[in-house]
């Protein structure tokens, strides 16, 4: 089966609205705590990584070599998603947040307090890649756990709105690390900041552990979880057997499509964030305060602009706003580095505002979009590997794909044309899985008035 009904199953009684809020309001913070860890990577990687652990070569040498340890943790992701998803459609989703969270406090801390190349030589940047690599399995399986703890629990129709709460982790974590590299860099100096400065935003993740704990010990298990799990006991040991197994065997092709319908969406993402910032304060001698206060500004319209395209989702349907989104990003790929590269301060917000408009639009309704294409009992399974497909082969690749292609043509046109090539990607994706739904083999959501279907994939 592919798809499940927005609302929940008739014979689970419905969590009270208190509940409700308090079960999203923590899956947001799990959400926005795991991206806080992950994004400081990046940050560091675009600033200081590459000189302090990988210092053989030039600038640009180290700079690929801390974008490729940036990259290992997008690898790192499906394996994250395949062990959480395979425990959590069996076990639970909420064991797997809290797992997820505990890992990502302890290898962003255990980054934080690294010695460097100059330290303990060689092993420094091998540790470096390790911990980069934990990082990517807890990211890997928080997603799906947050994602359907939000959905899970939301009441009918409002599917959508509830799973933007998780996707609004994604600025809520830019804007904290932006905003706390800011105020590092602001109260120490230049050389200060390469010393010792730098580590503290990984040193904050820390707080993480207390959330893994509240979630722990305050939250309950979604109310679908326990329907799909009593339906399971019903049914013979091998017939039930394993999640991923079932995902490979029946649902391979709807795992890829959603890979890639969202794999523009991860790449021009981790392309605004990291590679712009690498780019503008390398290549156009911008300065970093300013650079990456426009990216903290640009992050906070998402706050706004993620919920309300998300609630448009649960009223017209998913498929249209999502392809939506990935259509304007194809649109403005080229506008947005030939404002770019004005070096210009304002054109550069201008440029980076649109394109965040559109990655909003289509990042709001994914969460309930990716949860409705599979059903329980596969679900963290199925939607987490769709998920880190994209981030593997969008995300995890696009900064160190973008300074090679700087560095191969001289010219920011080959970013654009690699953007609108995975936008392209996006649309047949999208276009498949409607031509799916249309045919009756599949459904993709088009809002809460659509009958659940199911059907397995020829």
């Amino acid at each position: 089966m592919d798809t499940a009904p927005s609302a929940l199953p008739a014979t689970t009684s419905a969590p009270d609205t208190r509940n409700r809020r308090k079960v999203a309001t923590a899956a947001a913070l799990a959400s926005a705590v795991e991206w806080y860890d992950y994004f400081v990577f990046g940050i560091a990687a675009a600033l200081v990584l590459g000189d302090l652990y990988f210092p053989a070569g030039g600038s640009s040498t180290g700079v690929l070599a801390a974008f490729a340890t940036f990259a290992v943790g997008f690898l790192a992701r499906p394996l994250g998603g395949v062990i959480a998803g395979h425990l959590g459609d069996k076990r639970g989703r909420k064991p797997m947040l809290v797992l997820a969270l505990t890992l990502m406090g302890l290898a962003t801390t255990g980054i934080g307090l690294l010695p460097t190349y100059d330290t303990i030589g060689i092993a420094a940047p091998i540790l470096l890649v390790a911990l980069r690599v934990v990082q990517g399995i807890a990211v890997g399986a928080q997603w799906g756990g947050a994602m359907l703890l939000a959905t899970e629990y939301a009441p009918e129709g409002k599917r959508g709105v509830y799973g933007s709460f998780v996707q609004l982790g994604v600025p809520i974590g830019v804007v904290t690390a932006n905003t706390v590299f800011l105020v590092v860099g602001a109260a120490t100096s230049e050389s200060a900041f390469a010393a010792w400065g730098w580590r503290v935003p990984f040193l904050v993740g820390l707080f993480v552990l207390g959330l893994a704990w509240y979630i722990h010990t305050r939250v309950e298990e979604t109310p679908e979880f326990r329907q799909a799990e009593r339906a399971l006991a019903q049914k013979e040991q091998g017939e039930k057997g394993s999640p991923l197994r079932t995902i490979l065997r029946g649902h391979l092709g709807t795992v890829f499509l959603a890979g890639g319908s969202f794999a523009v969406n991860t790449a021009t993402f981790y392309i605004l964030i990291t590679g712009v910032l690498d780019y503008t304060t390398r290549e156009l001698d911008m300065k970093r305060s300013a650079v990456l206060t426009v990216s903290l500004c640009v992050s906070l319209t998402q706050l706004v602009l993620i919920p309300a395209s998300a609630a448009l989702s649960d009223r017209i349907g998913r498929i249209r706003i999502y392809a939506l989104g990935a259509a304007g990003i194809a649109l403005w790929a080229v506008p947005l580095f030939l404002l770019i590269d004005t070096g210009s301060l304002v054109w550069l917000a201008v440029g980076t505002f649109v394109a965040s408009c559109f990655l909003s639009i289509m990042y709001g309704p994914q969460a309930a979009l990716f949860a409705e294409l599979f059903t329980p009992e596969m679900r963290y399974t199925g939607a987490s590997l769709g998920y880190q497909i994209a981030a593997v082969f969008g995300g995890g690749l696009a900064p160190f794909v973008m300074v090679l292609l700087l560095e191969a043509t001289g010219t920011s046109m080959a970013v654009s044309a690699y953007i609108i090539g995975l936008a392209a990607i996006a649309l047949v994706s999208i276009r498949i899985l409607a031509g799916r739904a249309a045919a009756g083999e599949g459904r993709v959501p088009e809002g809460p008035e659509v009958p659940a279907v199911s059907a397995r994939e020829s």
